[in-house]
């Protein structure tokens, strides 16, 4: 269809853009500017509206870009409201009040200069000037990259509304109309204001407020219709035209066009003429009497004309042209002319077209330099919209605007559905009903009941459900009643309230003014409750709604160059078109139905063409049969018309913008219809789109099903049958699949996201490496509900779509100028594309995973999966993600591990596996697994994990680095979990023996923290052994002993393998660094027990094998009670190999450390004092302190046992006595503490002895029980005594003359 771009199209409305919650506007009362005595009922106009485009609303880089202004008047009441497509506007709803005054139809003007907006009102009594600051003043630079701005009304709070030179009364001038039904107002190239109300005797007053600026008075001059110089400038004017003239010359419609020092105002009036009049001249330049152009005018010329409308199309090329809306009794007439003007400033009037019209009542109309837009109430006070090109239309046809109907009166609701269910899904389904008409019925329906309307949708929703349950409950009487009692009543209630708000619906629906933006051309309908805009339809979806009467022979030479194939696609569009009209609601549903259940499109059409012909009383089937005897090729045409449909592609768009564009550049565009209208008009235009095609599909499954049995009937040759069937019945059915998608997608709502569950979500992407796909909202939605779409659009689609339209322009940036219809085709078109099921990307479930909606993704993947086989890996994937959040883990490790065999084949899990930089890349599937044990990992499930990667070993193959990291994997998690065979046999498989090591480390380590001591010992370790000991003895080497025990996990370790000699010198080793670093008693104690083991173990080998290896004193300890030093493996520093000593200990060596020991932990309980010296002492260093400690039989023991001179024994004892013999009764008292830990001889007495006798008595015991040669023992006792000058006792001299005797006697035999 390569010609398709000559052809008029009709447009679409999309309506109900507010339905977010009520607009919250601002209250300004103008307060005592009229009459007090003038009563506000007693002039009443009709409500009316109208709107205003800024100049530069068309250029790309402006600030006030696709930025309008609308109003609304009712009463004494003005509502004005900007809006922005681009960005979400703050404060840009106002009402004034206008207390005793009545603001007149088509009262509010707006202008701006290069500083201000300036708004002029006019009410029945007062004119008012409301100056604002230019938005492109409002901020420093014309680069504006916010989401939301400040609207120009921000501060309107700031306007002084009783300044005069903010309003000024209307003065009482004779002639001026009391009830003006229409006015004009304007800015002079002086900045003055000026407005202009009709007088009664047909002419027009201007009043005329000085600059704002500038002090002065107010002055009126009255523009009548006749002059002398009139009469001279037209000749041909009518001579009965003498200054003052009946009411029939009132005007009825008012226009101004300025130029650079004037201003020509236009009048049309009640005597059909159109008089023109130059404001600065103040003269008439122009009368033209429009019934010269209405062929049957008779009757006319003799009433006067009600009805009449002006209005004015400028275009800098073209110049000015005058569109007359002429009403006549059933009938109308539009006159569109231009304006000429020739030297000495002769104006006369060029007739461009006439164009004729049967609607009823026209409520407004829109002039551009090449159309006729018009908006009429028909005879059944439907709205009516269309349009004309006056140029080029030569039969008059005029091109319909398909208007959104109001929801069906009554819902069809079956048994096995619940009618509170129905009734809240109708009411809340975007795009039906506005948020205006549901609480007004709500308000209603609650009479008596105060209740907050500020609310958000789904506020709304819970208060409806609440309020219309309470009226049923109340309204129940009866305690017991049956279900379908139950249900019927419940189904009354339900109607109730849904009639109301239809009712509201309704009235808040009808049409106030058509809204013409010349710059975009972009249309909106303005209504009582809120703002439509309309939008061209695409070719096929023009065809299939266009009524039969409309087709003409032009459309053909449009729809393609061959005339036989137009032919064919027309009456292929008028079969669609018979058959869609003869498909009922049930017929309708039983399609929908098969769709969301996945069931065949092709046996539901098979049926619904079944169930037509039965119910064909009006022989609708062969009306088709006849039409389809004129079709020459109707696969050919079936196929022009699928092609036309489907949106796959190859071609992959953009993902930003050009970065050889500038900054600025740039960041203005990424603000292009941004807004929330924008999102939601683009996405309803996506969703009339996607719901027509569907239509058109679902007629052309039916056509083809009747295509198959007029083949089976022998109407149509064989072989045409065979190429239709063939060529598009199967292209068909996945069409109409698509299109169900995108319009169920489009009618799905959002979920509100808690900000906690987003960051959550952010932490999985960004494990993921997805964070800037669908990047997740920084904040949860505002008030308005979004569809998924829209949600789409608002996040993802609209910055790829911009950055496509605009990487490569055919004009600069800076000359481009914005067209509305060309750029909403232009986007949804590339919505659809990015929606488009078949195509290769996969945005749209990105920003759904992305954003958390993860129960639409759910549904939109099981309505996708059966039947469209592209992206079905990525599918698998975020379908199990969704499983992962909703707690069906096992779910999403099917999903996953489904999703591994696409990898390598789909876009999207190609960028899941880019590898990191500097990252070795390994096979595509094991890095697609590895992102995939890392994302579990993060949602905390081990299990799967472990699952998954056992799994993925399988994948990796000869890959021994993929191999060690799934198994270092999977020994981790069995590892947290608690398996700790599975985690040491998953040790044993790692390949790699690096990471065999860390993970054999991590092994000893986690289980001791656990006490799982048991495990740990058990373990075979087949070709481990060493490893395993040598981590052990690091960790025991490095850290505290007082808070673990690694060497005793060391000894059971050897214990366990029968390795005694090990286990003995683990023991000894333990205990030696007992005594040197924990000096307490427990310590003590437990060096003690180390020895006892490690002997026990060296007696259990045989002689030659019982030794232990201990590095020799100063050669691994620098100082007594420091550790050693280590690395920060743990491991000991390996002194130099010629610096490196060792020591042999043997068994009676380890014998002899045991008995030190006890005799340490001795002394400790004796003298608490000592434990701090003692663990460390050598043999000889303890002799000294047991003296010290007055343990004389102890110290007896040790020397021995070491072999150790009993020298200082008796030295110490011998100084002891002399202390006792010297010092007093404390001396005497303390004595006796060390005396009873020695062992004494029973010697029966009859006197008491003190303790320096018994001292004396121990000497001597000592003396005669270690008698040695040559005396020593008694000669250093002397020598002690004689030295402090105590006199010897006799006993000691008898002692030494025996042992002397002794010696001698021995020595002479």
């Amino acid at each position: 269809m390569a010609a398709a771009g000559a052809l008029e199209r009709s447009f679409l409305e999309l309506s109900g853009a507010e339905r977010e919650r009520l607009r919250q506007f601002r209250e300004f009362t103008v307060c005592g500017l009229g009459t007090s005595g003038a009563a506000p009922g007693a002039v009443k106009y009709s409500e009316s509206a109208g709107g205003f485009y800024y100049v530069e609303s068309g250029k790309l880089f402006a600030v006030t870009r696709n930025r309008f202004i609308h109003w609304k008047t009712c009463g004494d009441t003005v509502e004005l409201v900007e809006e922005s497509l681009d960005t979400n506007l703050l404060n840009n709803a106002v009402r004034l009040k206008f207390q005793n005054c009545s603001v007149l139809p088509s009262g509010v003007h707006v202008a701006e200069t290069q500083t201000h907006v300036v708004i002029m009102i006019l009410t029945n009594q007062t004119v008012h000037r409301l100056l604002l600051l230019h938005p492109s003043r409002m901020y420093r630079s014309e680069l504006v990259t916010e989401s939301q701005m400040q609207s120009v009304f921000t501060d309107l709070g700031k306007v002084d509304f009783r300044d005069p030179c903010s309003y000024q009364l209307i003065p009482a001038v004779p002639g001026l109309s009391p009830h003006a039904a229409t006015s004009a107002a304007w800015l002079s190239s002086d900045g003055e204001a000026l407005f202009a109300l009709p007088s009664a005797a047909g002419g027009v007053f201007i009043l005329k407020l000085p600059p704002y600026d500038r002090p002065g008075a107010v002055s009126v001059v009255e523009l009548k219709q006749s002059s002398v110089m009139q009469r001279l400038l037209t000749g041909w004017m009518p001579t009965a035209i003498r200054g003052d003239q009946g009411p029939s010359n009132r005007v009825l419609s008012l226009a101004v066009h300025c130029v650079e020092h004037d201003a020509f105002l236009f009048a049309l009036c009640q005597d059909h003429k159109l008089r023109m009049w130059s404001c600065k001249d103040q003269m008439c330049l122009m009368v033209a009497d429009m019934l010269e152009y209405v062929p049957v005018n008779r009757d006319l010329r003799l009433t006067a004309g009600t009805g009449h409308r002006l209005r004015l199309a400028y275009s800098p090329s073209l110049g000015l042209y005058l569109g007359a809306y002429v009403h006549a009794p059933q009938r109308g007439q539009f006159c569109v002319f231009q304006l000429v003007s020739t030297e000495s400033n002769r104006y006369s009037l060029d007739h461009i077209a006439s164009l004729f019209t049967s609607q009823e009542t026209l409520v407004d109309f829109a002039l551009t330099p090449t159309d006729v837009w018009a908006l009429w109430h028909d005879a059944e006070n439907q709205t009516v919209v269309k349009y004309i090109n006056f140029e080029h239309n030569v039969a008059g046809q005029w091109n319909p605007v398909f208007m959104q109907p109001l929801p069906e009166e009554e819902l069809v609701i079956r048994d096995d559905q619940d009618p509170r269910e129905i009734y809240l899904r109708s009411l809340f389904t975007p795009g039906r009903f506005i948020n205006g008409a549901l609480c007004r019925a709500l308000q209603i329906f609650c009479r008596g009941t105060e209740r907050n309307l500020d609310l958000s949708w789904n506020e709304l929703k819970k208060e409806v459900t609440v309020a219309v349950e309470t009226e049923l409950h109340s309204s129940v009487t009866e305690y017991e009643f049956s279900q379908q009692d139950f249900r019927n009543l419940q189904q009354e209630f339900w109607s109730k309230f849904y009639a109301c708000c239809l009712q509201y619906q309704e009235a808040l629906s009808q049409p106030l003014a058509l809204l013409l933006n010349p710059h975009t051309n972009t249309l909106c309908l303005l209504k009582k409750g809120y703002l439509s805009f309309l939008l061209p339809t695409s070719l096929v979806d023009h065809l299939y709604l266009l009524p039969e009467e409309n087709f003409l022979t032009e459309d053909e030479t449009a729809i393609s160059d061959d005339v036989e194939v137009a032919r064919d696609v027309m009456c292929l569009m008028k079969c669609l078109r018979m058959i869609g009209e003869s498909v009922t609601t049930d017929m309708s549903v039983l399609m929908e139905m098969n769709c969301y259940n996945l069931q065949s499109p092709e046996k539901a059409a098979e049926r619904i063409l079944q169930d037509m012909i039965i119910v064909d009383t009006e022989n609708v089937m062969e009306d088709i049969c006849s039409k389809l005897q004129e079709m020459r090729n109707p696969a050919h045409a079936i196929g022009l018309i699928v092609r036309e449909m489907d949106y796959e592609t190859d071609v992959e768009m953009e993902t930003g913008f050009n970065p050889a564009q500038p900054l600025n550049v740039r960041l203005n565009l990424s603000q292009l219809y941004g807004s929330s209208m924008a999102a939601y008009v683009m996405c309803r235009g996506v969703h009339r789109i996607a719901s027509t095609r569907f239509l058109i599909c679902r007629d052309l499954l039916i056509f083809q099903q009747l295509l198959t049995r007029l083949g089976d009937t022998g109407i149509l040759g064989p072989g045409q049958l065979f190429q239709a069937q063939q060529e598009v019945l199967h292209r068909t059915a996945p069409l109409l699949l698509s299109y169900y998608l995108i319009k169920w997608a489009s009618q799905c709502l959002a979920t509100d996201v808690p900000m906690d569950t987003l960051e959550s979500n952010l932490q999985h992407l960004s494990v993921l490496e997805l964070t800037d796909s669908g990047s997740p909202m920084a904040s949860p939605f505002a008030s308005s509900p979004q569809t998924i779409v829209e949600l789409f659009f608002q996040e993802v689609a609209r910055k790829h779509i911009i950055a496509h339209l605009f990487s490569q322009p055919k004009a600069p940036p800076s000359q481009t100028a914005l067209n509305w219809p060309e750029m909403v085709t232009t986007v949804s078109n590339y919505i659809l594309q990015l929606l488009w099921p078949s195509n290769p990307g996969c945005l749209f479930l990105e920003c759904l995973m992305g954003n958390c909606q993860y129960v639409q993704l759910q549904d939109y993947i099981h309505l996708l999966h059966p039947w469209c086989q592209v992206n079905v890996g990525s599918c698998r994937f975020m379908l199990g993600r969704c499983y992962l959040i909703t707690g069906e883990e096992h779910k999403a490790l099917q999903c996953f591990c489904q999703a591994a065999s696409e990898v390598g084949k789909e876009e999207f899990l190609d960028r899941l596996i880019r590898p990191e930089d500097g990252e070795v890349a390994s096979s595509p599937r094991l890095q697609y697994y590895d992102k995939v044990l890392r994302l579990l990992d993060v949602v905390g499930l081990p299990e799967l994990v472990i699952q998954l990667a056992t799994a993925a070993i399988t994948e990796a193959g000869d890959d021994w680095n993929g191999q060690a990291t799934l198994r270092t994997c999977i020994f981790k998690h069995h590892l947290d979990l608690g398996h700790n065979s599975q985690a040491y046999e998953a040790l044993t498989q790692i390949p790699d023996s690096s990471r065999q090591l860390d993970c054999l480390r991590q092994l000893v380590v986690v289980l001791c923290e656990r006490s799982q001591l048991q495990d740990l010992v058990e373990f075979p370790y087949v070709n481990l052994h060493n490893e395993v000991v040598g981590i052990i003895e690091s960790r025991a080497r490095a850290v505290d002993l007082t808070t673990h025990n690694y060497y005793e996990l060391l000894y059971a370790f050897h214990i366990h393998r029968h390795n005694f000699r090990k286990a003995g010198t683990v023991m000894f080793e333990y205990g030696t660094r007992l005594g040197r670093e924990v000096r307490t008693l427990r310590g003590l104690e437990k060096q003690g027990n180390c020895y006892l083991a490690a002997v026990n173990c060296l007696r259990l080998i045989r002689p030659e094998y019982a030794w232990v290896v201990q590095p020799a004193a100063g050669a691994v300890y620098d100082r007594p009670g420091t550790s050693p030093k280590r690395n920060h493996d743990g491991e000991c520093t390996t002194a130099a190999p010629g610096a490196r000593q060792v020591e042999i200990l043997e068994l009676a060596d380890l014998e002899k450390e045991c008995t030190l020991a006890r005799i340490r932990l001795v002394l400790a309980h004796h003298d608490p004092a000592a434990v701090a010296v003692a663990g460390s002492s050598s043999a000889e260093e303890m002799v000294t302190l047991l003296v010290q400690a007055g343990l004389f039989d102890t110290a007896l023991t040790l020397c021995q046992t070491f072999k150790l001179p009993l020298t200082p024994v008796f030295e110490g004892l011998a100084f002891k006595c002399i202390r006792l013999q010297l010092g007093g009764e404390h001396a005497q008292a303390e004595a006796w503490a060390w005396l009873a830990a020695n062992q004494l001889s029973s010697v029966v007495t009859t006197k008491e002895s003190s303790a320096t006798d018994e001292a004396w008595r121990l000497l001597s015991t000592y003396l005669e029980r270690h008698k040695v040669q040559n005396n020593l023992y008694h000669q250093c006792v002397i020598n002690k005594l004689l030295s402090h000058g105590v006199p010897l006792p006799s006993w000691l001299v008898n002692s030494y003359k025996s042992s002397v005797d002794t010696l001698s006697s021995v020595a002479t035999h």
